[in-house]
């Protein structure tokens, strides 16, 4: 995953070593030397991610960090604050800035790009939604608030840990932040009570008896209701690779033992913070889309919402030199389903697809009903290998499994063919062009037979 990151630093052996590792790892890196110099270069040169130091000049990191966080325009960069600073005091007012992490020099290499790349994760989720709700909010008057204005940030927690004396702990320190805590005795206690009860966050301890604690990570991630709920490792200290793993899984933030209550409020805050805004901004989309932009048979986005939505983010991804994937599917011989067993078994065929396709997609891809049995799915950040092998695993949760029509004991097979294409960054210059071949790519589909997947890529071989 490439991105901007931005280092300020007024040492220049920090910014240089910084650089040459996140360099390395192909990420594109601009530096700062001061307070002030980084915000002229946010103002102009928007990052994904920024690694702060504390002891500068003029205005020191923490100033800097609650700027941007009081910002609306920048309030949504992933902030890390990189330091000589090790007393836990400096931590918790770090995190009190709304930092994302502080980091302690020298730092662990490996926790570092692992937070580097959860954090870069996280915020291409958080741009697709902006996004989307910016192009909502183009149909209303509705202005966003910094994060710094959430109120009453208390949440919903579930923990999984198994030591009594960490648990007494944690429940001690977090009674405040709590609207309610509920405590799991394993993974399968852990897995059921989050499928069934609505939770702010996840405390996931890494350091179980007999079990697993990743093995939750995953599951969590998996479930579509608690794909985005945010996860908080805690962690020994001789468990940084195991943290790291985590991370990739998707875990949000990590604390390591012995636990003090002041960061660990400080980290609970931050993740119910973002959670809150995250489902903020969810709700005003809901509520911002009037009817017009949503199929009212499937509940999926439809065409209308595609030509306002998609050329912004054309536009943002020619701009950056980003990958964009376009997935141009339509079910095969749909006209037979309405004229054999009724419009009302056809419908729920549109509707069971929708669903199958959201299901096995990321929270950042956008589905849409172009119309009929024709659909799109937009996906950001994507290159068309990775969107080929999505393709190719949407068409098989289709046709794998009988669409089962309710009310009868009709079992339908259904399947569908799948155009795929990237987004071509010099011959690429209107939105339609990229759906035009993305169409062109599912015509070749059905010449060879349906029920099959083409990119781009394949017709040029041919």
């Amino acid at each position: 995953m490439s991105a901007r990151i931005l280092i300020v630093d007024d040492t220049p052996l920090n910014v240089k070593l910084l650089e040459a590792k996140l360099a390395k790892d192909y990420y594109f890196v601009s530096t700062a030397t001061s307070g002030p110099e980084a915000l002229e270069i946010v103002q102009h040169e928007m990052p994904d991610l920024i690694l702060l130091d504390v002891m500068m000049p003029e205005m020191d990191g923490f100033e800097v960090c609650t700027h941007l966080k009081e910002n609306i325009a920048t309030q949504h960069i992933p902030i890390i604050i990189i330091t000589a600073l090790s007393d836990i005091k400096d931590r918790v007012r770090g995190l009190e800035c709304g930092a994302n992490d502080f980091l302690t020099k020298p730092f662990n290499d490996t926790a570092l790009f692992a937070r580097v790349r959860s954090l870069l994760r996280l915020k291409m989720i958080t741009d697709e939604w902006r996004l989307r709700e910016a192009t909502a909010a183009s149909l209303t008057e509705q202005e966003d608030k910094p994060l710094s204005e959430e109120q009453d940030i208390k949440g919903n927690i579930i923990i999984l840990e198994d030591n009594a004396s960490d648990r007494a702990h944690l429940e001690k320190s977090l009674k405040d932040m709590s609207t309610g805590l509920t405590l799991a005795t394993d993974l399968n206690d852990a897995l059921q009570k989050t499928q069934t009860g609505h939770f702010d966050l996840a405390m996931v301890s890494l350091d179980l008896a007999e079990e697993d604690g990743l093995r939750l990570c995953g599951q969590l991630r998996a479930q579509e209701p608690t794909r985005t709920l945010p996860i908080l490792l805690l962690a020994n200290e001789n468990e940084i690779e195991i943290v790291a793993k985590g991370l990739d899984l998707g875990a949000n933030d990590y604390l390591i033992r012995p636990i003090e209550s002041t960061e660990l409020v400080a980290r609970v805050r931050t993740q119910l913070q973002q959670k809150k805004h995250y489902d903020r901004l969810r709700k005003k989309l809901e509520q911002s889309l009037s009817l017009a932009l949503v199929d009212p048979l499937t509940g999926a986005y439809n065409r209308r919402y595609l030509d306002m939505h998609l050329p912004t983010l054309f536009e943002r991804c020619q701009a950056t030199n980003r990958p964009l994937s376009v997935l141009s599917l339509d079910l095969d011989h749909f006209k037979k389903i309405n004229d054999t067993y009724g419009h009302s078994a056809g419908d729920f065929v549109l509707k069971e697809t929708i669903n199958r396709l959201q299901v096995n997609l990321r929270a950042s891809d956008l589905v849409v009903r172009m119309g009929g049995e024709e659909f799109a799915v937009l996906m950001p950040e994507t290159e068309i290998k990775t969107a080929q092998s999505a393709s190719e695993r949407l068409r098989r949760a289709i046709c794998e499994s009988t669409y089962d029509i309710p009310d009868t004991e009709e079992k339908l097979n259904i399947s569908a063919s799948f155009g795929v294409v990237s987004i071509n960054h010099e011959n690429d210059t209107s939105p339609q062009k990229l759906l035009d071949r993305a169409d062109s790519a599912l015509y070749r589909a059905k010449e060879y037979g349906r029920n099959k997947v083409v990119s781009e890529n394949e017709m040029c071989d041919t």
